[in-house]
């Protein structure tokens, strides 16, 4: 028999990566694809996910249907477990040995502790916070930016359009912010109502990078939503260490704005990352039986 293939998979609302290893944790090759969230496109989700798999096989010079029967994978996907999609995905029938699908925030833990357990804040398109225990995974927030989510890209790149919007009308305060966010939209709120209509939660997200950086420069409606943010984000960290947590990682991709406006009280239980989302899924492969 050829020897078994570890897979990693992860899938959020931004975009989707794989990563295959050898048996003895080697990496061969790395994929990507687009977004990856099952409860936003749950369709769309799965194509991403094949693609990116694909992806990374053929990129360790292999024929991904020949190499499948001997591969063991995790994929961690938004939505695996807020609505219950990872049973269906794996009753929509995957072509590995085996597949084990959890939450994108579940092998984010397990790669920022390099499978040890601890607590893990994940700030990206989306927000929420996971402990991994002996007990099991615990979670909070994650809910999708309708309920929750705050201090993910989403909700503060949603919040930046709500106020240039209002800005625009005369409604709320003008700022060099509110003025980049309407220019986008070439001042109509119009266009903006055209945008908010169709757009999903990593469309709001990629609004998200002019708020930190307005903020930096100091401008009162920038500085007024990363202040909503930062409180977000360090309610998420002290619910871990209510659970138990005694050492919380950030991950995602405004992990590294917010890591350096946290309060100074949060040094001793915020600690960085050992590794990443596709480390903590191969980790999970390999201990799998």
């Amino acid at each position: 028999m050829s020897a078994r293939l570890l897979l990693g998979v992860d899938g959020g609302g931004s975009g989707c990566r794989a990563r295959l290893a050898d048996a003895d944790g080697r990496v061969l090759g790395e994929g990507r694809a687009g977004p990856a969230n099952l409860t936003t496109d749950y369709d769309a989700a799965l194509a991403a996910v094949d693609a990116a798999w694909r992806g990374a096989v053929a990129a360790a010079g292999l024929a991904p249907d020949a190499a499948a029967p001997r591969i063991i994978a995790v994929l961690g996907l938004a939505g695996a477990v807020a609505l219950g999609d990872g049973a269906r995905v794996a009753a929509r029938g995957l072509p590995f040995a085996r597949a084990n699908i959890c939450s994108d925030g579940e092998i984010a833990c397990v790669g920022a502790h390099a499978g040890e357990f601890g607590g893990l804040v994940v700030v990206g398109t989306g927000s929420q916070a996971v402990l991994v225990e002996a007990a099991g995974v615990r979670r909070f927030g994650g809910w999708g930016f309708a309920l929750s989510d705050d201090g993910s890209g989403a909700v503060v790149g949603r919040e930046a359009a709500r106020r240039a919007i209002a800005a625009l009308e005369g409604l709320g305060p003008a700022s060099a912010l509110t003025r980049a966010i309407a220019a986008r939209f070439g001042d109509s709120p119009l266009a903006m109502l055209d945008f908010a209509l169709a757009a999903r939660p990593a469309d709001y997200a990629r609004l998200a990078p002019d708020v930190f950086e307005h903020a930096g420069r100091g401008d009162p409606v920038a500085l007024a939503i990363r202040e909503a943010a930062v409180a977000a984000v360090t309610r998420l960290v002290d619910r871990l260490a209510a659970a138990g947590a005694t050492r919380v990682a950030l991950a995602g991709g405004l992990a590294a704005s917010y890591a350096p406006l946290l309060s100074a009280r949060l040094d001793g239980l915020v600690r960085p990352a050992l590794g990443d989302a596709l480390d903590g899924a191969l980790t999970l492969a390999a201990a799998g039986p």
